[in-house]
């Protein structure tokens, strides 16, 4: 190899492929080293057994290692930095650089007849055990998400009225089982997929249930207009949201574990097999976020709506207000944990509570009082409420007056 390396991106991960010195020595340099996994190049040999030159395929293989990192804010700028290009297979781009020169640094080379991966066949098998990886990994952030929420899956489960929803836990026993097989044997055998298989329509019946909820959540939200039916149903929205996450979280941990074990069918088939799928799937992925995404931000925007109603009149509601903003902050916070794994970044900023005195002195705020409750109601309670204010101010108390902006913390 002389020092040289091949690097792969699919958008998701980046794989380096090279003699195994080389690989450590440039994942090592690179700060990577530690966040990489083996990416498993031997089974690539199941893919080209129909091809044509099985025998060099093979000595090749053996000469080659691999390891796969996720692509990162830092391996996003390794992308960057060595110029990757765009190959004959959709999506995956390619590069080859080589031994460092006299400053340390590795060099970008032109490609030549000594790169491995310009072999199509062997690219597109490589880009899918990446996919693969990549839907592995996914699974392990989710997981960390479902902690992060701290709801135990099983938990939400069996308290639910609708028993299909139920059948989770055993779908889920079921793929665990399934993907043990492929990490220990490295492919998926009949009798294992037929078992998973018979399990699928499970996991997007919980995904609907959710949907469905998340629409009955919202039109609850929507149909709400009295102050205090707006507390008591942002207050519930809080543990529905993370009730209903749970359930969509779990759905999207074992969709990713059935990706994964479809690759890994596909891997045993053709190349032809393996990229299509690969497609599909990519497609497939994207679609059910989006679907689940637009919920979620609809159900947002109905919950900031809400927030605005009771907002407009702080003078007369200063508890309900702060009971609305903090119901739908903590959703808000509830929400970008989920998405986190998911590589979905929130631009929805935390909503603020308003100051009792600064709403005193806000003409639409005294409007809205006077509108309520008559000019005479509200000159005494503003009487009533800045005495409060100065009586608590004396005491030291700072939230309504001084720096008394409650903001949503960001996980």
């Amino acid at each position: 190899m002389d020092n040289r390396i091949q690097l792969i991106s699919d958008g998701d991960g980046l794989a380096v492929v090279g003699s195994p010195a080389d690989v450590e020595h440039f994942l090592a340099s690179e700060r990577l080293l530690s966040l990489s996994k083996d990416l498993g190049l031997r089974r690539l040999g199941s893919l080209l057994r129909a091809g044509s030159g099985v025998a060099r395929a093979a000595s090749e293989i053996a000469a080659h290692s691999g390891r796969w990192v996720k692509l990162t804010e830092e391996s996003t700028q390794l992308v960057k930095k060595f110029g990757l290009m765009e190959s004959r297979t959709p999506g995956i781009s390619h590069a080859m650089v080589g031994k460092p020169g006299a400053i340390g640094s590795w060099l970008q080379i032109v490609q030549g007849p000594g790169s491995f991966l310009t072999s199509p066949a062997v690219l597109t098998g490589a880009a899918g055990i990446m996919a693969q990886l990549a839907r592995q990994h996914e699974m392990g952030e989710i997981r960390d998400c479902l902690a992060t929420i701290d709801r135990k899956i099983d938990d939400v489960i069996r308290a639910q009225k609708d028993a299909e929803l139920g059948k989770v836990s055993g779908a889920g026993l079921d793929i665990e089982s399934a993907m043990t097989v492929l990490e220990v044997e490295g492919r998926v055998d009949d009798d294992t997929w037929s078992t998973v298989q018979a399990r699928t329509h499970t996991i997007t019946d919980a995904l609907g249930w959710a949907l469905r909820r998340f629409d009955a959540l919202t039109e609850r939200v929507e149909g709400t207009s009295g102050i205090g039916d707006l507390v008591r149903t942002a207050k519930q929205a809080e543990f529905e949201v993370q009730e209903l996450l749970v359930v969509v979280a779990r759905c999207f941990e074992l969709q990713s574990a059935l990706d994964a074990l479809r690759l890994a069918r596909a891997l045993e088939e053709s190349p032809e097999v393996l990229e299509g799928r690969r497609g599909a799937l990519t497609v497939d992925r994207r679609r059910r976020r989006e679907l689940v995404s637009g919920r979620i931000e609809h159900l947002m925007a109905r919950l900031d709506a809400a927030a605005g109603r009771v907002n407009s009149n702080v003078l007369l509601h200063l508890s309900a207000h702060r009971a609305v903003v903090g119901s739908v902050n903590h959703v808000g916070i509830t929400v970008d944990e989920f998405h986190r794994p998911l590589g979905i970044e929130s631009a929805r900023p935390a909503l603020e509570t308003t100051r009792w005195w600064d709403a005193a002195r806000d003409p639409a705020q005294l409007r809205n009082a006077t509108a309520e409750v008559g000019r005479k109601a509200v000159v005494g309670a503003v009487v009533v409420g800045a005495a409060g204010v100065l009586a608590k101010g004396a005491h030291g108390g700072r939230d309504l007056i001084g720096n008394g902006t409650t903001r949503g913390t960001r996980g």
